[in-house]
């Protein structure tokens, strides 16, 4: 079975990649066709800015599933820390790329129309609360985290002193 997950997240890991190209090759290529054809080349820019941004951030997630699930899969690491690490990663690269949009929204209804910019506020403060979630849950797991591993420190004295 492990193989078989094995494979999984490497198909998923490499499907994740190859779309996150896909995407920055999509932007490139309309930046490009709006180049040549002579209009719309600020619009295609902050159409290639957010491909840019969400490929990014779908080929970290594609580099997280290989490293953690593929490379690392025979190890044994499901700590309270372990786990930690990995949601903030991931949580992390989302926020950045939540807010990186929010701003290209932003600046994208400054050049078009004021009015629009309502949803990059939405955007922005989307992203502002993913921030406040992640240092809240990061806050709690630590805590959590100490407290299993004072736990773990005291059960061992106890085992050491019980054994002698």
């Amino acid at each position: 079975m492990k193989a078989f997950t094995r494979i999984v997240f490497s198909l998923l890991s490499l499907s994740l990649a190859l779309a996150a190209a896909g995407l920055a090759i999509y932007g490139i290529v309309a930046l490009a066709a709006a180049l040549r054809g002579g209009g719309g080349v600020d619009r295609a820019l902050f159409d290639l800015v957010g491909f840019l941004i969400v490929a990014v951030a779908v080929f970290d997630v594609a580099k997280y599933l290989f490293e953690d699930e593929v490379q690392r899969a025979h190890v044994d690491r499901r700590g309270a820390g372990e786990a930690r690490r990995s949601v903030t990663r991931i949580v992390s690269t989302i926020a950045i790329a939540v807010l990186l949009e929010g701003l290209v929204a932003l600046f994208r209804a400054g050049h078009e129309d004021v009015a629009d910019s309502i949803y990059g506020v939405f955007v922005l403060l989307a992203g502002g609360g993913l921030i406040l979630g992640l240092g809240l849950y990061q806050r709690l797991s630590a805590s959590t985290e100490a407290q299993v591993g004072e736990d773990e420190e005291l059960k061992a004295e106890e085992d050491q002193d019980g054994g002698g």
